[in-house]
């Protein structure tokens, strides 16, 4: 299978973001913040990073608003790291896919109880 050079760039900056980010970034508001996917266009110009968050619902909009004032530092890091003309701009958005296949595994744990 052949993998498109966009993928490639998603797999680069997803370990480049989250090693930054084990480094600590100098904003209070990004908390205990996980990558868990990035998606790159096809035209390398935008990488859509999804992310979770340890905490509450006020903790996922500050990480999201400290990893969005962040993404000019991060793009100019990741500038240094990557080969390319030019570094996709950075989109950070929350990944409710846990929360949502949490929601799935309470409903059909519920529906398994109403069939006991």
């Amino acid at each position: 299978m052949q993998h498109k050079r966009s993928d490639k760039v998603a797999e680069t900056i997803h370990e480049l973001i989250s090693s930054i980010l084990s480094r600590g970034l100098n904003d209070p508001r990004i908390g205990f913040v996980t990558i868990t996917a990035v998606e790159v266009t096809d035209d390398l110009h935008l990488a859509r990073v999804f992310f979770t968050v340890i905490g509450d619902d006020q903790a996922k909009k500050d990480s999201e608003a400290g990893l969005n004032s962040a993404k000019g530092f991060l793009r100019r890091e990741l500038g240094k790291s990557l080969t390319m003309r030019y570094t996709p701009d950075l989109l950070f958005k929350y990944d409710h896919s846990g929360e949502y296949g949490n929601r799935i595994d309470s409903l059909l744990k519920e529906i398994e109880t109403e069939h006991e």
